[in-house]
């Protein structure tokens, strides 16, 4: 075989071998759009993805297990954290709940519950009294969580989150927010597919992140 041809197949090879990269390059305007007002992340040098979501919200229901199996496999580089949506007065309840379920330590284990309780159960977890009583049946002392649940720390949290509705300015949710600027598109497919944009995403902000000094490999 001569160098020529040598050289091509070469080419050709390597071609073949960088083509899933490039496929995996997420489209912007067609899988993702950047936040019209991006917002500042955590100064922590990592890649910051946010999930906004509510816990009336079946299709967040939906996507939480596929969620929970991808956050496991996350590198050390990328920081995940839940954020609970208001976009109206009826979803403060639900963001109440999550922030003093977190503050108890009970996140992890009443997250799922509490999705199935208000989704397919139908329990009524924005009433007080009501969701008093559910949070006793799962083993929650039923005092500690109602002084979390009207605390001044959770009442702050909440406020925080009603600002970042809007600041984020998404339209619906499940949404992730990547690097306080990146939205994957709500209509590009599955679940799946959404998630593998957002790891393009992932991607493509610690390339933006990357500088040299001891505090981050490149």
């Amino acid at each position: 075989m001569n160098k020529l041809a040598t050289a091509l197949l070469a080419a050709l090879a390597l071609g073949v071998a960088a083509a899933p990269a490039i496929a995996a390059e997420p489209i912007e305007g067609k899988q993702f759009t950047r936040l019209q007002m991006p917002q500042p992340t955590e100064p922590n040098g990592k890649v910051e993805v946010i999930e906004f979501f509510w816990y009336g919200c079946p299709h967040c229901a939906e996507f939480e297990p596929l969620l929970q199996d991808w956050k496991k496999k996350l590198p050390a580089d990328v920081s995940f954290r839940k954020v609970p949506a208001i976009f109206r007065d009826s979803w403060v309840p639900g963001a109440r709940i999550f922030y003093a379920l977190e503050a108890l330590g009970q996140l992890d284990k009443l997250n799922d519950a509490v999705f199935n309780a208000m989704i397919r159960q139908k329990i009524n977890l924005n009433d007080e009294a009501t969701l008093f009583d559910w949070m006793a049946r799962q083993g929650v002392d039923r005092k500690k969580f109602a002084d979390a649940y009207k605390s001044f720390a959770v009442d702050g949290k909440v406020r925080k989150a009603a600002e970042m509705t809007q600041e984020y300015g998404f339209g619906g949710v499940p949404v992730l927010i990547v690097g306080g600027k990146y939205m994957p598109s709500l209509e590009v497919g599955t679940y799946a597919d959404m998630l593998r944009i957002v790891d393009g995403l992932i991607a493509k902000n610690r390339a933006e992140l990357c500088r040299p000094g001891p505090t981050r490999t490149c």
